[in-house]
C-alpha cells in the first residue's frame, strides 16, 4: 500500500517520515509543479525501508541518458529502493510547455526504456555502450562519464498506460504499469488487464513479472454528513479527468461518451463548480471507493483483489491521524494474511 508525498521540498522530510510510521510500503511522487527527482533525494534520507518511486517523470522532457545517470544514483542513495516510474505526457505539453519532440509515444517510450537498461548494463557489467534506435542513440561512453558501481540491481521502471498500445508496450518491456486513477474497476478488469496480457504473452513473460500499481479515489467519513462533504472534491476531480479526449475512451465503455463532449465544452469555459455536480453518485462509486470509515478496508480490497497489484491510497484531510494509522495498519494486515 503506496502514498503520495508532497513534493516541495522543505515539506518533504517530515511528510515522508510520517508516511512510513503509518506504515505505508512506498511513496510516491508526481512531476506536477515540482521536479519529481529531488524529493526522493530527501525522502531516501529520512525514510529506512519505503520504496520510492515516480509517478510520473516526464520521460520524453528528458533522454534516457539524463534518466538513467539520475535513477542510478537515488537507486544507490536509497539502497536499492527506487521505483522508476515514466509517463509520456501529451503532445502540447512536450512541444509548447517542455520545447522537445513528439511523435510515435509508444515506439518512443518501448526505446526509452530499453536505452535505460542499454546504459545501465554498460555501467553495471562494463560492456561497451552501442544502443542505436530511432529516436535515442548512445554509443558514447568513456570512463570519465561512468558513475562509481553499487551493490544494487536496476530500478524497477514501470511505464504509465491508458491507451491500448502503451499498455500492451509495457506488457513487453516494462517491470510496471503505472494505471491512472481514472479507471473504474470494470475497465481495469475488462480492458487494462487482458490488453497488459497481450504485450506479456508476445514477450514470453508471465504475470507475475509486471506489476500493476494504481491509485485510487477515496471518499470516506465517519458519517453521512462527512461523506457528502468529502465527495465534492473528488467529484470535480473526476470531472476534470473525464473532461479529456484522451480518457473518453473510459466513460464510453459505460455509456457516459457524451458526458465527455459536455464536460470538455464545460472546461474551456472554466466551469470547474458546474463540471463536479455532474458526477452523479453512481458515476462517483464507479470511480472512487466510497464508503464509511468502518467498511472502507473491506471496499478497497474488493476494489483490488485479482486486478491491482500495489494501490496508492490517500484519505481526506478529515480523517485523524489515528483513524489513518488504524486504517493503514488493517489494509496491511489483510494483504499479508
Amino acid at each position: 500500500m503506496d502514498a503520495a508525498v508532497v513534493s516541495q521540498l522543505s515539506h518533504v522530510p517530515a511528510a515522508a517520515r510520517t508516511l512510513e510510521q503509518r506504515g505505508y510500503d512506498g511513496c510516491w511522487t508526481a512531476e506536477i509543479n515540482h521536479d519529481p527527482f529531488l524529493p526522493l533525494t530527501l525522502a531516501a534520507e529520512h525514510t529506512e525501508r519505503m520504496e520510492l518511486g515516480t509517478s510520473i517523470a516526464v520521460a520524453f522532457a528528458r533522454n534516457p541518458m539524463s534518466v538513467a545517470q539520475i535513477g542510478w544514483d537515488l537507486q544507490d542513495y536509497s539502497e536499492g529502493r527506487l521505483l522508476l516510474g515514466l509517463g509520456s505526457q501529451i503532445k502540447p505539453h512536450i512541444e509548447k510547455r517542455f520545447s522537445m519532440p513528439w511523435g510515435r509515444p509508444v515506439a518512443r517510450m518501448r526505446e526509452f526504456v530499453q536505452a535505460l537498461h542499454e546504459i545501465w548494463a554498460c555501467w553495471r557489467d562494463g560492456t561497451r555502450l552501442n544502443f542505436e534506435g530511432e529516436f535515442y542513440t548512445h554509443t558514447l561512453m568513456t570512463p570519465m562519464f561512468v558513475p562509481q558501481q553499487h551493490a544494487y540491481a536496476d530500478p524497477k521502471v514501470f511505464v504509465a498506460a491508458v491507451g491500448d498500445r502503451m499498455t500492451e508496450m509495457c506488457g513487453e518491456v516494462a517491470d510496471g504499469l503505472l494505471a491512472h486513477a481514472f479507471s473504474t474497476q470494470r475497465y481495469v478488469r475488462e480492458v487494462t488487464i487482458p490488453t497488459l496480457e497481450r504485450g506479456i504473452a508476445r514477450a514470453g513473460r508471465t504475470r507475475a513479472d509486471v506489476v500493476v500499481s494504481s491509485p485510487l479515489f477515496v471518499v470516506t467519513g465517519h458519517d453521512e454528513q462527512e461523506l457528502a462533504a468529502n465527495a465534492v472534491a473528488t467529484r470535480k476531480q473526476i470531472a476534470f479527468y473525464a473532461s479529456t479526449p484522451a480518457y473518453r475512451g473510459v466513460l464510453e465503455l459505460h455509456g457516459w461518451g457524451d458526458l465527455q463532449t459536455e464536460l470538455h465544452r464545460l472546461s474551456r469555459a472554466g466551469e470547474w463548480d458546474t463540471m463536479g455536480v455532474l458526477i452523479d453518485d453512481t458515476m462517483l462509486a464507479e470511480f472512487a471507493v466510497v464508503a464509511p470509515v468502518d467498511e472502507l478496508v473491506h471496499t478497497i480490497r474488493a476494489r483490488c483483489d485479482g486486478l491491482i497489484d500495489r494501490v496508492l491510497v490517500g484519505f481526506p484531510p478529515s480523517i485523524d491521524e489515528a483513524t489513518v494509522v488504524g486504517l493503514v495498519s488493517e489494509l496491511q494486515a489483510e494483504e499479508t494474511s
